[in-house]
Formats: C-alpha cells, sequence, structure tokens
C-alpha cells in the first residue's frame, strides 16, 4: 500500500512537470570553506549553463554550516542564497539547503568539488527521460596521488556496481527526496550511502532508476590527504571498518569532517 502511494504522488509530480519548465535547485554545504567556495560556485555557475540551454529555471543555495570564516559573504557574492544550519553535521546541511530549495530537482554539490558543463547537461537528459529518480557520479581526484588514487579506483567500481551516490554530487527528484524524509540526522558520515539505500528502494517501487553517470566524473579536492598524517587516516579507515556504526555517528570520531581543519 505505501509503495503504491508513493508511486501516486510521484507520478502527480512527474504530470505537473511535463506541464511546465523544470526547476534545478543546486546545494552546497559549507564548512568554514572560504579557501575552495569561491572556485567551486564559479564552476557550477558557468556549468549551470547546461540546464539554462533547455529553457529551465536555476537557483544556488549554499547552507553555511556555522562557519567562523568567510563562508557566506563569498557565497552571497557568487549569487548564492544562504541559509543557516547551527548544528555542524553535513546531513542537517543539506537538509537545511533542500528546505529552502524551490526546485522540481535538487542536485548536492560539495564546496571543494567542480562538475563540469557536460556533466550537469548528461543529469539533464537523464531527467529529462523521466526514468530516473535519483544519481550520482564517479569522482576524480584533482591531485595525483597512488594510495588514494587507488581507493578512488575501488570507490568508483563498487558505487556503480552497487549504485551508491558519493555525496560529493547527487541529484534527486524533489519529491523522492521528501518522500524518504532526506538525509539522515543520526549520521554524521557515510549519510550518503543510506540515503543511497532508501531511495533504492523507493526506485524499485515506482519502477525508475538510480544512475551512477561515468562519463564526466567530478572532480573534487585530495585536501584531506595532506591535512591529516597517514596514522589519523589509517585510524579513521580502520575504525570505520571495525567500529563502523560508531564511527558514523559519533562526530568525534568522523574528525575529518568536523574539526575544522582546512
Amino acid at each position: 500500500m505505501h509503495a503504491k502511494i508513493a508511486f501516486a504522488r510521484l507520478k502527480t509530480a512527474r504530470q505537473r512537470l511535463s506541464c511546465r519548465r523544470v526547476k534545478i535547485s543546486v546545494i552546497v554545504p559549507a564548512f568554514n570553506e572560504e579557501k575552495l567556495l569561491g572556485a567551486s560556485l564559479a564552476e557550477i555557475s558557468s556549468a549551470a549553463a547546461a540546464f539554462q540551454t533547455r529553457g529551465w529555471e536555476y537557483e544556488l543555495i549554499v547552507c553555511d554550516n556555522h562557519s567562523t570564516d568567510h563562508t557566506a559573504a563569498i557565497a552571497r557574492v557568487a549569487g548564492a542564497k544562504v541559509v543557516f544550519e547551527p548544528i555542524n553535521q553535513i546531513a542537517r546541511a543539506r537538509n537545511a539547503g533542500a528546505a529552502a530549495a524551490t526546485g522540481d530537482w535538487l542536485v548536492f554539490v560539495d564546496a571543494d568539488s567542480h562538475p563540469s558543463e557536460r556533466l550537469f547537461a548528461e543529469v539533464a537528459d537523464k531527467i529529462a527521460s523521466g526514468r530516473v529518480l535519483a544519481g550520482g557520479v564517479t569522482i576524480r581526484l584533482d591531485e595525483k596521488l597512488f594510495v588514494a588514487g587507488l581507493v578512488t579506483q575501488f570507490w568508483n567500481y563498487s558505487s556503480r556496481l552497487m549504485r551508491l551516490m558519493a555525496g560529493s554530487f547527487i541529484f534527486v527528484e524533489a519529491a523522492a527526496f521528501r518522500q524518504v524524509g532526506g538525509f539522515s540526522h543520526e549520521l554524521f558520515a557515510a549519510e550518503e550511502l543510506e540515503l543511497s539505500q532508501r531511495l533504492k528502494k523507493l526506485a524499485r517501487a515506482t519502477g525508475r532508476k538510480i544512475v551512477i553517470l561515468h562519463r564526466h566524473p567530478i572532480k573534487t579536492s585530495a585536501r584531506k590527504m595532506k591535512l591529516y598524517t597517514r596514522r589519523e587516516l589509517a585510524g579513521f579507515f580502520l575504525r570505520s571498518i571495525f567500529q563502523h556504526r560508531k564511527t558514523i555517528r559519533d562526530p568525534q570520531a568522523a574528525f575529518m569532517w568536523y574539526d575544522g581543519r582546512r
């Protein structure tokens, strides 16, 4: 019964979309990102030409996740709508941005990532097909680092095989995102993987797909490989494997996203 209700709601949403132009909301969560945010927003705005050439509307939203630097000011200068989330948590920041969004589709991009116009064009094609509920993309680091490169290759393979979306880039129909309840506030890491599982269930129930694009990977920063020592990185990944549940639910255990090191 629940699946039938979800299908009916999403079908109604698609029918409404067919009668008007699509609107895309690009949402960027940002915590103390003054060093990288400006370049990322400039590239996002440039890539958004792929939506605008279709006659689609577009808005850019930055969620300032309780930053102590000039993150919010940089976002405003770039023309973004800025919303504030006082609790320092990536899931809450993304959800706060989504709550302020007015688009039919939500595109989440991390503040240290750079989507291309070709990637946005491919996303637009998937949206226009009507067959896709949500999707992600493979990633490419902005520096060539041996170990990080191997990890990235493994992730890209796993992502495509299991249709798991990387947090650096997710696109999802707004109605579907709200139907499943958005990102979990219980998680401080891996929240995008948990969301992927819920969206996959909804996709199966509604006869649509989750896709992982790979022709135009998103470029993302490898800065964590330099900001943290090998011991810190190894410790984090070992805890993620052997104490997974605790690690993703504890902001101190998931310190690489919350200690403010930039």
